[in-house]
């Protein structure tokens, strides 16, 4: 006897939200599907099958493993694990189907009373969707999703390459691009993107996300996009920084408002974090919250570690949120053990200047520290430096040290002025060094580097007037005693 299957598979998606169910949900499907053409003639079932027969414990056990079948098999055709475990998260239906299909096809097996073996269960169910794919390719996915509804799609016009995952992808991508810009019969964008639009996004920018990240274009409205914007509107960010940030975060989307979301916040909250400044944050790097539990514990571990207070790692997190995206095995301790190396307290460089720990030593750190060793620095001066300003490391070597050191061995100062100052480097050599330095020069006096370049204007020309007149009084104009009188 044959037995016909009753779905018709579409294209492939990608879900967002990984989250089984365990509640066994038995589901009355209509009497008339939509048809297929996969057949099991050896199955000698009628499809008629009592579930009194099978306890709750038992449908429980067997829908995981029906979970775990379908797994398997979508990452068989090429679906990366996170894309299939978001698959299997729309797929409740269709689970009950599978498990429907387990009971009919093992009629006398529970009638007897066995449970069947997990090979038993997987050679049931992997012939039934191999066949499902042989006569659907690609379409697979959005019918697992859809079922028991027959979803109205358009077969993309690319071919499909079963063993190859790539050609796979970008048939996603080109399905989710099509998908926000397709217009309905009613001759309008779907509602999540006339929603975005409204928000002031453009089509363009909505298509890149769908490129990236194709499973934004599958988001409904009010299920995940509107409540995470709505969120953020009553944070205090402003209306216009929601398109930037769904743009380098269209993922918050997809992540749980109370499961993940606010107890995530709550958590760094207690942290230290100012909760005023959670818009700032979030607008800086909306990844944060998409992070998880684990994941944050794992880097606040390492900033107690290295000794920062509770209030230290706060402060820490609302200037750069973004260290909590650092591995810590792979980058943040190397680059803790590499400051030491330098004699800098890792802690205290931790605290003011954060950034830091996002550079690469080979790219970034080793040269800048070998640039001032060519120069004549000991270790312990480049590590005070370091302390004293530790942007020092972020800036380019051709664009900014080099030229800026070239034009400091032509002013009047000694090499320790560096040391003592090493901000020098973080102004503009064009629009505040060499003009200041001119003035001071024409002047016929001097200032300590640090009164040269750090002062405000008025307090420069305060200084620049008082030397001077010290000048004209018959004292040194290159002594620095009055420096402390100077108002900074």
């Amino acid at each position: 006897m044959e037995t016909f299957c009753a779905i018709r598979f579409a294209h492939f998606t990608a879900p967002l939200k990984v989250s089984f169910i365990s509640t066994r949900t038995r589901l009355a499907f209509p009497q008339k599907l939509f048809f297929c053409q996969a057949r099991f003639a050896d199955s000698g079932v009628d499809g008629s099958f009592s579930l009194k027969l099978v306890s709750p414990a038992l449908l429980a056990a067997e829908k995981e493993e029906a979970r775990a079948v379908l797994t398997l098999f979508l990452k068989k055709q090429g679906l990366s694990p996170t894309v299939a475990a978001r698959t299997i998260n729309k797929s409740e239906h269709f689970v009950d189907h599978l498990v429907d299909r387990l009971h009919s096809v093992h009629k006398s097996r529970y009638l007897v009373g066995r449970e069947l073996t997990t090979l038993e269960i997987r050679e049931a169910l992997i012939p039934y969707l191999e066949a499902l794919l042989e006569e659907h390719e690609m379409f697979l996915v959005d019918v697992v999703e859809s079922f028991p509804n027959e979803p109205v799609k358009e077969k993309p016009i690319v071919p499909v390459t079963k063993s190859q995952p790539s050609v796979d992808l970008n048939l996603k991508k080109l399905k989710a691009i099509s998908r926000v810009s397709e217009i309905g019969t009613a001759g309008t964008l779907p509602p999540h993107i006339v929603y975005l639009l409204e928000l002031g996004m453009d089509l363009d920018q909505i298509k890149g996300i769908a490129r990236r990240f194709p499973s934004f274009a599958y988001y409904s409205l009010e299920g995940k996009i509107k409540p995470i914007v709505e969120f953020l509107l009553e944070l205090g960010v402003p209306k216009s920084d929601i398109p930037s940030i769904l743009n380098k975060r269209p993922q918050l989307c997809g992540i749980s408002l109370s499961e993940n979301i606010i107890p995530t916040m709550s958590f760094l909250e207690g942290l230290g974090v100012d909760k005023k400044q959670w818009a700032k944050v979030i607008y800086r790097f909306p990844a944060l919250l998409t992070y998880s539990r684990q994941k944050v514990k794992t880097t606040i571990d390492f900033l107690y570690e290295m000794g920062l207070s509770a209030e230290m790692i706060g402060k820490v997190l609302t200037r750069c949120p973004n260290i909590i995206s650092y591995s810590v095995e792979d980058k943040l301790r190397p680059m803790a053990q590499y400051i030491v190396s330098l004699g800098v307290d890792v802690g205290v460089l931790l605290h003011r200047s954060p950034t830091v720990f996002g550079l690469s030593i080979e790219a970034n750190l080793k040269p800048v520290t070998q640039f001032f060793v060519e120069r004549g620095y000991s270790m312990d001066e480049i590590g005070i430096m370091l302390s004293r300003y530790g942007a020092l490391y972020t800036f380019s070597l051709a664009e900014n040290l080099v030229p800026k050191w070239e034009f400091f061995l032509t002013m009047d100062y000694s090499k320790s002025e560096l040391v003592k100052f090493p901000q020098y480097f973080g102004y503009s050599l064009e629009d505040r060094i060499k003009p200041r330095y001119a003035l001071m020069k024409d002047c016929g006096v001097m200032l300590l580097l640090n009164q040269l370049l750090s002062l405000s204007g008025s307090n420069f020309d305060k200084a620049l007037a008082k030397k001077i007149k010290k000048f004209h009084a018959g004292k040194d104009p290159n002594t620095s005693s009055d420096e402390s009188e100077v108002e900074e």
